[in-house]
């Protein structure tokens, strides 16, 4: 048994009856929705029409959703409805990522998570959802896609249906029938900043104003033309950015957290044990790891259930693995700032082992953005080496500046200005890479032409390529030739370690910045 929705857009007359009754039905708060209605237009007056979309979860058979769900909150039930459980949520709005369809939302009386969910209530006592006998054309045919007699198989079967995103590979569940084609493609309406009988809401607003789509801040529908479209988005619900600062702040402290420690492993190879490797570089090891889990846990819409992470855990979810290994790499920052305290040196075992753990901290976010199937530029396989790198950068920028401020090792912060040098240009490398080669889809040209040329640009260009990674390269290579005095190098570090966290933030932003429905 699967249970799964058509909608005939031929029959829909964009009434709402279908969102109202959904609303009454599940008691859906007052600006969040699990069902809405989309309406676009099409042509040049008076020669226009108007279209209408039924948007709501689309039930996937490989729901991302339920994948990325740390706690199992979200799951498939054995009769193909994706249902929740609020009682399991912490409220971490990592599957509002992972849904292509932004069909999730934060319901703002019990900040968990919440979505279609079928009407399960009313299926399990043979009743159709609420949308569906409210709908006065019969415009939402429900149904078992399993059974051949069910008027949904027979539909699917032998009329031309359409469905959201067959790219994602999450196999939905909802199928449209005559419906108009960039309806179901976001990315290729023009975007005004007004409704034509509303203003967008201030979280639209925002993606707006960050994508260049609209000027809010002028009242000016600036309607701009992802692919030399017509058509225009009249109506619609608001979606904002599910991720902000906090997000960017936890990338960044956790570059820090990791570099600091397994940098110096690296170095101790080549310097010998001292109080700046052995007690100073883990204590800030230490203390970034504490800030990176308090502003993991502070983003959760549900901080008094982020126990549930160890309790509940979904260890499909890189947000549970992610999470062990933090805890992991935790306990030996620990142990190695006990053995320096203690005896001066740290064993081998513990230094490898940190090593180990610190790669995996710094790069294991590159997972869980990959499983947030919904932003496409978070697919990057490159990303994997971008966070490596950085936690390169980040870890040795704080070795240098911490070793220029106790005065501790000179040879320490000449050497590191090297590496700093050597790992900028890599990471410049890598960006301008990312940035140039042929885009695997029109939503990650559209999230990097944001950073290139739209308004992230001038923050992209200035402060995390000009003053992140180049001024730095370029007072490394003067420290290095003797023009300037060795002192620069403590100014390079700085800015590199400023630099991270300008790419991480503007990573964070472009990656949302492309509309899902």
């Amino acid at each position: 048994m699967r249970y799964g929705f058509v909608i005939d857009q031929d029959r829909c007359i964009g009434c709402h009856a279908c969102t109202v009754a959904c609303k009454e039905e599940n008691q859906v708060p007052v600006g969040v929705f699990r069902t809405w209605v989309k309406y676009v237009e099409k042509g040049v007056f008076p020669n226009t029409r108007r279209h209408f979309g039924v948007l709501r979860c689309n039930h996937c058979d490989d729901a991302p959703c339920v994948e990325i769900c740390p706690t199992r909150a979200l799951y498939r039930r054995s009769d193909g409805i994706v249902d929740f459980d609020g009682n399991r949520c912490i409220g971490c709005k990592s599957c509002m990522q992972a849904c292509p369809y932004d069909a999730l939302y934060i319901d703002p009386n019990s900040n968990t998570a919440a979505k279609c969910n079928y009407c399960a209530h009313r299926v399990e006592v043979n009743l159709e959802p609420a949308c569906v006998i409210v709908c006065p054309t019969r415009a939402i045919i429900p149904g078992d896609l399993d059974n051949p007699a069910s008027l949904i198989s027979q539909i699917v079967a032998t009329e031309k249906v359409s469905v959201r995103k067959p790219q994602k590979g999450t196999e939905p569940k909802l199928f449209y029938k005559g419906v108009e084609g960039d309806l179901l493609q976001p990315t290729r309406l023009q975007q005004q900043a007004n409704y034509f009988w509303s203003d967008r809401q201030e979280s639209d607003n925002q993606i707006l104003a960050a994508s260049g789509i609209g000027n809010p801040a002028n009242n000016e529908p600036r309607g701009h033309d992802w692919a030399g479209n017509s058509t225009r988005e009249i109506y619609d619900v608001a979606h904002g950015m599910p991720w902000g600062w906090r997000i960017s702040a936890y990338l960044w402290t956790k570059s820090i957290a990791a570099g600091a420690l397994f940098v110096p492993a690296f170095l101790l190879r080549w310097f010998p044990f001292s109080p700046l490797m052995t007690v100073l570089m883990p204590a800030i090891a230490l203390a970034a790891l504490a800030v990176t889990m308090l502003l993991l846990i502070t983003d959760l819409k549900r901080p008094d259930r982020f126990f549930y992470l160890l309790t509940k855990p979904n260890f499909k979810s890189w947000l549970v693995l992610g999470s062990y290994i933090l805890m992991g790499y935790g306990a030996l920052v620990a142990l190695w700032l006990l053995e320096g305290l203690t005896g001066g040196t740290v064993s081998d075992v513990v230094c490898w082992l940190a090593i180990v753990f610190g790669i995996g901290s710094a790069c294991y976010s590159a997972f869980l953005f990959a499983q947030a199937k919904g932003r496409d530029l978070w697919q990057s396989q490159m990303f994997f080496w971008h966070l490596l790198v950085h936690a390169v950068i980040a870890g040795d920028a704080v070795l240098m500046l911490t070793a220029i401020w106790t005065r501790s090792s000179r040879a320490v912060a000449l050497f590191g200005s090297a590496v700093l040098g050597i790992f900028c240009i890599i990471s410049l490398a890598m960006i301008l890479a990312e940035i140039s080669l042929p885009h695997v889809s029109e939503d990650v040209a559209l999230a990097i032409g944001s950073l290139t040329s739209g308004a992230l640009s001038g923050r992209f260009w200035l402060l995390a390529i000009g003053l992140g990674l180049v001024l730095p390269i370029v007072l490394t290579a003067l420290a290095w030739s003797r023009i300037v005095p060795p002192g620069v190098i403590g100014i390079a570090a700085a800015f590199a370690l400023a630099g991270v966290w300008w790419f991480e933030d503007l990573w964070v932003k472009a990656g949302q910045i492309v509309p899902l429905s």
